[in-house]
């Protein structure tokens, strides 16, 4: 869950700039929100699908991984700076934005948003939405109570898939596979 935190940070320059204090911070609309430290499952989890996304980019030259609470800048004016848990980025977006000091300005191919147990599933979808509208391909959300992942394309369609299943990113991410199981191990 997200919690406000009070501060004159406004801005995307104003987040960058903040100095370390050991929290992680979003910027939604202009409003500062620190970012409950992910526990156990949510880690693990995180890292089961971003080791596996990383270690198939790097194998087919595809672009980036961004780990977890790497921030993107999606909107400006209020400025929004999400951080997933895990993020591609193909080579074409990052051929003109890459040496970008700061936040990269765009929405990853692939989003990955793991859900907390104190989540509100509401500000999860709304966090979809963002991404979505921003221009990521695609969001996967893994969600460790029901052990399920959520692929939402668009707004409009959401797949379910189970123990058992097995994903598949499609031309967003030249096929990476991934078993459901293997995310949740």
């Amino acid at each position: 869950m997200i919690s406000k935190t009070p501060s004159n940070v406004s801005t995307a320059a104003d987040l960058f700039a903040l100095p370390a204090d050991g929290n992680c911070y979003e910027l939604i609309e202009g409003a500062l929100h620190m970012m409950s430290p992910a526990g156990n499952e949510h880690g693990n989890v995180a890292m089961a699908i971003g080791a596996s996304l990383f270690n198939h980019v790097k194998k087919c030259a595809l672009g980036k991984v961004y780990a977890a609470e790497t921030g993107f800048l999606i909107a400006s004016n209020p400025d929004t700076v999400r951080a997933p848990d895990a993020a591609f980025v193909s080579t074409d977006l990052l051929d003109s934005n890459e040496s970008v000091p700061g936040y990269l300005a765009l929405a990853p191919n692939l989003v990955v948003e793991v859900v907390s147990p104190n989540d509100v599933f509401s500000e999860v979808e709304d966090k979809v939405a963002q991404w979505l509208d921003a221009g990521s391909q695609m969001v996967v959300v893994a969600n460790p109570k029901d052990q399920t992942l959520r692929i939402y394309r668009d707004r409009d369609s959401i797949q379910i898939l189970k123990l058992g299943d097995t994903f598949d990113s499609g031309s967003v991410c030249s096929n990476w596979i991934i078993e459901v199981a293997d995310v949740f191990e």
